[in-house]
């Protein structure tokens, strides 16, 4: 619990902000807070230091005085308030309900893209299949934790030192939560300080994982397989599902269905705004070839006209793996940096019909973007897991002649702040 020696300030809580955080006044000063919601009353407790003369401060709530009806009891106690022995992190919206958090995302896309993008939009979130019966629990495919002083998975608590040990994760979905049990990851035996990841790919309905997960501790294999077998319906040849392949410390979306629910959004786009079957096709940011197998499997059946670009060598690997194993051996995939590589693009790939960019947090930003506008894109399909950045390259491509035709975005991250948004550009 809060300790009593601790300063608290009663505030009035006024709007949604990004990062899990809403915005109040306090002594004329913004104070963003964790924890809150528009229309309440709390007491907080503001984060060390705050003497100092800064444009804002940060705080939690520690006492909810007046309530919004979008508040709920948080349904993973661990992560809410330090002072309800909370504090572990993971899901910042815990509090929220699950109609409450689509309102708040919507609220901070378009709070973003306005001021910063310089656009108005009117963007949906939509909830994924089977995340509203679960309650927005049971959805992580990965989890990464760190032994505490006794040697179990831990989390630590924010704004200390201490490592809260856990005998579950609710977040995880119910294959993750088998292999958990069946690794023994709940009882210990870890050393302390090590690194424990654990990845479950969503095994096929009324299946289970098999030895197709992957325990590691420290980067070395504990259990499991090094490499796994990702399964997205839709990305195959008419329609069907398709596999991937990859490494088991690679990225990979953690939604159990987010690679799907994104690959369905980014060809609907493509049929939707494109000018016919493309001819060549940039997917930058590419990762281990989730939207590029994709592509060539809707469009070129070689891979001819697929040219990707992954800064990642393991997953330019996996790619590689991933397009030869589908026939799409053709397809050009570089490893490096984005903007570098695009300054020496091969002629046969320079007038690119269609790009597909899904950049990391920190956004294409605008040398990328002015390089996308350069080799005369017709459209450009982003997929954003940050608003802030969709933004700021949002004003980029606008200022290039571009005109936003789509915006949809899906709540891939329940109980977070986060939010993946899909946006469709086409040159004006």
């Amino acid at each position: 619990m809060t300790d009593t020696n601790i300063d608290t300030y009663e505030i009035e809580i006024e709007r949604f902000a990004d990062q899990g955080r809403c915005v109040g006044h306090l002594d004329g000063r913004v104070v963003f807070v964790r924890f809150a919601l528009p229309g309440e009353r709390v007491r907080i407790v503001l984060d060390e230091p705050h003497e100092r003369d800064d444009r804002f401060w940060t705080g939690e709530v520690v006492e909810v005085l007046h309530a919004s009806p979008l508040r709920v009891d948080p349904a993973w106690p661990l992560a809410g308030p330090v002072a309800w022995d909370g504090g572990v992190g993971g899901a910042d919206l815990v509090h929220v309900s699950l109609d409450g958090q689509l309102e708040w995302k919507k609220a901070v896309i378009e709070d973003q893209m306005s001021r910063l993008g310089g656009v108005d939009v009117d963007v949906d979130v939509l909830r994924v299949r089977g995340d509203e019966e679960s309650k927005g629990l049971g959805w992580r495919t990965r989890i990464e934790m760190v032994a505490d002083d006794n040697g179990f998975a831990s989390m630590r608590r924010r704004g200390s030192h201490t490592r809260v040990a856990l005998d579950s994760m609710p977040l995880a979905t119910k294959a993750l939560a088998a292999i958990a049990e069946k690794t023994n990851v709940w009882k210990g035996g870890f050393e302390p300080g090590a690194k424990i990841r654990l990845a479950v790919p969503e095994p096929a309905e009324g299946q289970g994982a098999g030895e197709n997960f992957a325990l590691s501790v420290d980067g070395t294999l504990r259990a499991g397989s090094e490499r796994l077998i990702e399964t997205v319906a839709g990305a195959g040849r008419n329609g069907h599902s398709q596999d991937y392949d990859i490494e088991e410390s690679g990225f990979w979306q953690v939604h159990r269905a987010a690679p799907q629910t994104l690959v369905a959004e980014v060809l609907r786009a493509v049929d939707r705004y494109g000018d016919g079957a493309p001819k060549v096709v940039w997917d930058l940011y590419s990762g281990s070839g989730l939207f590029t197998v994709a592509l060539g499997n809707h469009f070129d059946r070689e891979g001819r006209g697929l040219f990707s670009v992954e800064g990642a060598p393991h997953a330019v690997h996996s790619a590689r793996m991933n397009l030869t194993a589908d026939g799409l051996e053709r397809a050009v995939t570089k490893h490096g940096d984005v903007s570098r590589t695009l300054r020496s693009v091969p002629p046969r790939y320079s007038r690119p019909d269609i790009v597909v960019l899904d950049p990391p947090r920190a956004g294409a930003k605008k040398n990328v973007c002015l390089q996308v506008s350069r080799a005369k894109t017709p459209l450009v399909i982003y997929v954003a897991c940050d608003p802030t950045s969709l933004a700021r390259d949002t004003k980029t491509l606008l200022g290039e002649g571009y005109e936003i035709v789509h915006i949809q975005a899906y709540d891939i991250y329940p109980m977070t702040h986060h939010v993946e948004t899909v946006a469709v550009f086409r040159r004006a």
